[in-house]
């Protein structure tokens, strides 16, 4: 019998998919896009038929490479992304509304008076970026037929049949009660949402359901979202441990253990992941753009693409005093001020792409250092490294740079799309109750690891003119900042 798994990372940009043996590894691989629409008004929508078929097109394909059958099926999802679709036929009411999407920000404003209780229950700040507001704005302005939900339950239920989400995804809506791990009615009721058919709440790893979808029947035993899969498959597994991915957005996770850690400095306090009954939890922290900062800087013609990145900017020593503060969809975590919008400063005529290019890359990694100095001040200690992984991580200045302004190790993941990864790892767990956590998961001995390069007196120097130039952003934008 195949002990070897298919593991799907559902993205925002499109799907990864992989055949993973536990003594081979990965044995065959398939890719299929996926391509947001990006609207006035900050609206950012996919086609849901373009989601299922980017998992069943990037399946396929790792099979038909892998050349054998499989014994489960692991799933990671986008988790804030939702749609409203009908529970009898699996068919679509809405486009989906990607994470991204910021249209429900009058409904946020709205329930002002509400946040504090909310962020109570759900460990999570009132904001357009969580699901819950998208699928109030649904109801709202969309359908009131139908079931609405995050996208993972759609994709599941037309894999299986089954209505379910994982605990972590379900702490993406703002509707989950922290510390009981259940739909808050609360919650629900803040958001008008309280006649709502949601879906079972089940664990990282179990039997979900059957799937014949990539073609004889096969289990799906692992389901989690996108970060806490990642975070899974570094092996952060133990409270104070970090990790930061670089994709689309960056996406600091930390680790606090089994009990969760109520935030003062403006991270998301979530679930990790729910194995066996038993849930984790960590501090979440986001930047909103990163890859797709990268992606503006190309389309402005300043680069050709992110592998232009070290040979641009290793052209000059430094930024030449040029300040970017990469805010291009708002500012996340620990601001929470998705209305705010970048800035460039300090440009000369000596600036050229070079300066561009370093002050993009201290402009990304000064926004992780807010987030880990906010995670340290949560934990009580500073974190004492940094697991990274993503594909910004291929740049060796952006790491640097990350290491440079954090004054601690960044550890670079050796391991490509390590979010399909934890979902393999998760359908492991799934077929195999009694099998322990760290034998699932993959080697994480890291590609690279980099050093501090300069002092903590030059790191505090850059990070001051970072957050000048985002308290000249916040001062020009006044508004009351949410702060869980």
């Amino acid at each position: 019998m195949s002990r070897a798994v298919l593991a799907v990372d559902q993205g925002t940009s499109g799907t990864k998919a992989l055949v993973i043996c536990p003594e081979r590894g990965v044995i065959g691989t398939g890719t299929a896009p996926v391509t947001p629409r990006y609207g006035p008004g900050d609206s950012v929508e996919v086609d849901p038929a373009h989601l299922l078929s980017s998992v069943l097109d990037a399946g396929r394909q790792a099979l038909a490479e892998a050349g054998e059958p499989v014994a489960a099926v692991g799933l990671a999802n986008q988790g804030e992304t939702v749609l409203a679709w009908d529970p009898d036929t699996g068919t679509p009411l809405t486009d989906a509304v990607v994470w991204q999407d910021r249209r429900s920000a009058d409904l946020c404003a709205g329930l002002d008076d509400r946040a504090a209780e909310l962020t109570r229950i759900t460990g999570l700040p009132l904001d357009p970026y969580f699901a819950a507001p998208k699928m109030a704005w649904i109801r709202r302005e969309r359908t009131s037929e139908g079931v609405v939900t995050t996208s993972d339950s759609w994709l599941v239920h037309r894999l299986t049949g089954a209505f379910v989400t994982d605990a972590a995804t379900a702490g993406r809506t703002q509707l989950l009660d922290l510390d009981d791990v259940d739909w808050s009615p609360r919650a629900l009721e803040i958001f008008g949402l309280g006649d709502e058919r949601l879906p079972a709440i089940v664990d990282a790893a179990g039997p979900v359901g059957t799937t014949t979808a990539f073609g004889a029947p096969v289990p799906l035993t692992g389901l989690l979202v996108d970060q806490q899969a990642a975070l899974l498959a570094q092996n952060v597994t133990e409270a104070g441990g970090a990790k930061c991915t670089y994709g689309t957005g960056a996406f600091l996770l930390a680790q606090t253990g089994t009990s969760p850690r109520r935030t003062t400095s403006g991270l998301v306090s979530c679930v990790a992941w729910r194995l066996g009954g038993r849930t984790s939890y960590c501090l979440d922290g986001q930047v909103y753009t990163v890859a797709s900062a990268v992606r503006w800087l190309t389309d402005l013609g300043v680069i050709s693409g992110a592998a232009d990145l070290d040979r641009v900017g290793g052209s000059v020593p430094d930024s030449g005093g040029v300040c970017f503060v990469p805010a291009l969809a708002g500012l996340a975590a620990p601001w929470w001020r998705g209305d705010v919008r970048g800035s460039l400063t300090g440009l000369g005529l000596g600036s050229g792409p070079g300066h561009l290019v370093r002050a993009l890359c201290e402009g990304i990694a000064a926004q992780v250092v807010e987030l880990a100095s906010a995670a340290s001040a949560d934990l009580g200690a500073p974190l004492t490294g940094l697991r990274a992984d993503g594909g910004l991580t291929r740049s060796a200045l952006l790491m640097q740079t990350q290491a440079d302004l954090l004054q601690i190790p960044v550890e670079v993941s050796a391991l490509p799309d390590v979010t399909a990864l934890g979902a393999g790892a998760l359908a492991r767990l799934g077929l195999d109750p009694t099998l322990p956590v760290a034998e699932a998961l993959p080697d994480a001995k890291p590609s690279a690891v980099y050093e501090p390069r300069i002092g903590p007196d030059e790191a505090a120097e850059r990070m001051a003119r970072f957050r000048g130039g985002v308290t000249a952003l916040l001062e020009r934008s006044p508004a009351t900042t949410r702060v869980p």
